[in-house]
This record gives C-alpha cells, structure tokens and sequence, in this order.
C-alpha cells in the first residue's frame, strides 16, 4: 500500500537532498572553509558586508553551506549576527590612518606616496586563463611591488588631500550616530539623515546600488561622478574601556573606502564646487563603495537644492528596496504554499467573468472602464 508522505518527511527529505547536493560528488575533494576564505576573498567581502558582520571564517562558512549563494549567505550571516551578544560600541575607524595594499586616483594623476595599483582585476584581460598561475608563477621580486612601510605612511598622513582643495566641497560633521541601536533591515520612518543613510547604504545589496548608479550615469539621474580617491588597507579598531578610561587597539580589519567627486553648478547660496559622496565596505569592496558613493550624492540632491525627480534621488524608494536580504525574503517568500491567496484572485476573477458575460462586453471594452 503507497501512503502519502506528510508534510514533515518531505521536508526532512529535502534537507537530505539538499546536501546531498551541496557535497556534489563525493570523489571529489570536498572544498574547506580556509580554502574559501583564501581563495575566494571577494565572495567573503561581499557576504560580509550585507550580512553586517566582520568575521572571515563564519562568512565563509555560509558561502558553503548556501552552494556560492552570496545573497543566501548574507541572510546567514544576518541571522547569525543577531545572536551575538552586544558588549561595546568601537571608536569609529579612521581610514585616514589605513596600512595601504592599494590606494588610486582617477583625477590626480600626483598623489602623496605615488599611485599604489595593488591587487586589482582592473588591467587584466578578462578572458578566461585555462592555465590560471599560482604563487609559484610569480617573479621572484613580487615582494617588491607591495607599498612600503614609507609609501603608506606617506599616504596615511596624506590622507584624503587628493580630495581636499578649495574647490571641493567641505566636509561637515554628521550627527554621532555610533551608539545607537543596530539598524540593520530597520525600516524606514521618516527622511533619515546622511549618517543613517550611510549606514544602510553599506549593508545594500551591491547588485542594486550597481544598478541604481549605473541609471544615474546613463541618463536618469543628474550625477555621474570621477573618482577622487579610492584606497583598500588595514584599519585598526579601537574600543574604550570605560573602568580604565583610556582607548585601546582590539584588531585590524581590511575596509576599501570611495570619495567621488561630482560637478556642482552652485546655488543661491553655494558656490559652484565638486560635491562629494562617500562608500566605504569591509574587505576589498570596490565595486560597492564606488556604487555606494555615488548613490550617496545623488540621494543629496535637497541639500544641493536639485529637483528630486529619478529614482536614484528617491530616499524612499532606494533605502528599503536596498536591503538585498529583505528584498530576497520578500521575493522567495512567493515559494511557500499561497493556496487561500490564490483562491481569493480565482473567485474575483470568475465574478468579473461572469459580470461581464452579464453585460455582454468585450473584454477590452471593460478592461477601458
């Protein structure tokens, strides 16, 4: 006799299935959390960052266990970060101060401690290499093409004077918002100021805020942006420890900070100058701080006194559908059984059927009214 698989055993079938098909075939090597971590830095990066949360071996781990799914792992990571336990609030960071492994200028071609290419996908040829090099490839001298102690020190004491003249916009300190309570996937009530939006920004999903500033620069936004400077390093964390009274270094974490530069034509009462925006991510994360910049000067636009009229500008329509883990949810949510969903369009549906078949109408006709 075949009985009907309850609702339970199908789903614990699944799970089997599941990593059954995360394992793939069990001949092959099965691929280490360190192998990831190493090997696949910018996946890390990149879960890192939409999951909120700073910590290389766990991102790596909810790469795995999602099959590659960056946005899987971010929800895993989220959810993970939810569990810790809050103890302290760090000092901000000050990229100022970075140990730089890469630091550019697309508007200065003379910055302080030269321009510094480090690790970058930026000249290579974007084909295929069936015969990908390892370290062994290298030249004996590639030690030498990492920035010196000297170099980044001079560009740490230099740091943002590519952006800093008189004909940029001046930077102005932002409400305090260090201490306040976790905001990741908080909704949005009311105008938020640059601080918040910044924060929300950093945790968007990269896909979206490509998009939204790529639209930007195609024609549906007034901004479009150079690169003032862009520099990836190490940032030491501090965290004050009220019974001593004094601040001490807790780690160093690896960030990738953007300053745009955008064209501003002045006001009644600013002067014609560049504005700027501002990204900065975890890891090496240039793609989602030059996004992130330039999304963060386009939702500017009140303060510049523009006409808000593209979506790029729209605070209200970029920060909630930036959150690439609640957009996710929202969107696979549709995967779960919507039967009494479905049977309230059905019904609306047949009494329409039936009003029009009443009224002896097109369906075009009553589609009109």
């Amino acid at each position: 006799m075949h009985m009907k698989q309850s609702g339970e055993d199908a789903i614990k079938a699944s799970h089997r299935l599941l990593a059954a098909k995360r394992r793939g075939d069990p001949q092959i090597p099965e691929l280490s959390v360190d192998q990831i971590a190493q090997q696949m830095s910018l996946a890390v990066d990149r879960v890192m960052v939409e999951g909120g949360l700073y910590d290389r071996p766990l991102a790596a781990l909810a790469i795995k266990q999602a099959q590659g799914d960056v946005v899987e792992a971010a929800s895993l990571m989220r959810a993970t970060r939810a569990t810790l336990e809050r103890f302290g609030a760090s000092e901000p960071v000050d990229p100022g101060g970075m140990t730089v492994q890469r630091r550019i200028s697309t508007t200065h071609q003379d910055v302080p401690g030269g321009q510094i290419l480090g690790p970058t996908y930026d000249y290579t040829h974007r084909l295929l290499d069936f015969d990908t090099p390892g370290p062994e490839a290298l030249d004996d001298g590639a030690d030498d093409l990492a920035p010196s102690a000297e170099a980044s020190s001079d560009l740490s004491l230099g740091a943002h004077s590519v952006t800093g003249s008189d004909f940029v916009e001046v930077e102005r300190d932002e409400p305090d918002v260090s201490g306040e309570a976790d905001q990741t996937g908080a909704k949005r009530r009311g105008s938020s100021n640059r601080a918040e939006r910044l924060r929300k920004l950093a945790n968007g999903d990269e896909g979206f805020l490509l998009g939204v500033a790529y639209s930007s620069m195609r024609g549906y936004g007034d901004t479009h942006g150079l690169i003032g400077e862009i520099r990836y390093g190490d940032v030491m964390v501090e965290l004050t420890v009220p019974e001593l009274g004094i601040v001490v270094g807790v780690g160093e974490i690896e960030l990738t900070e953007c300053q745009t530069l955008h064209p501003f034509l002045g006001s009644r009462d600013k002067a014609p100058e560049f504005s700027r925006g501002y990204g900065l991510a975890f890891g090496q994360a240039e793609r989602k701080a030059i996004s992130m910049a330039i999304v963060d000067r386009a939702l500017r636009g009140e303060e510049f006194e523009e006409e808000v009229k593209y979506p790029v500008q729209d605070e209200a329509f970029v920060l909630p559908h930036a959150d690439g883990v609640s957009s996710s949810g929202v969107v696979q949510v549709l995967k779960l059984p919507h039967y009494v969903h479905f049977q309230g369009h059905l019904q609306e549906l047949e009494a329409l059927r039936t009003r029009q078949q009443q009224q002896n109408l097109a369906p075009r006709e009553e589609m009109s009214k």
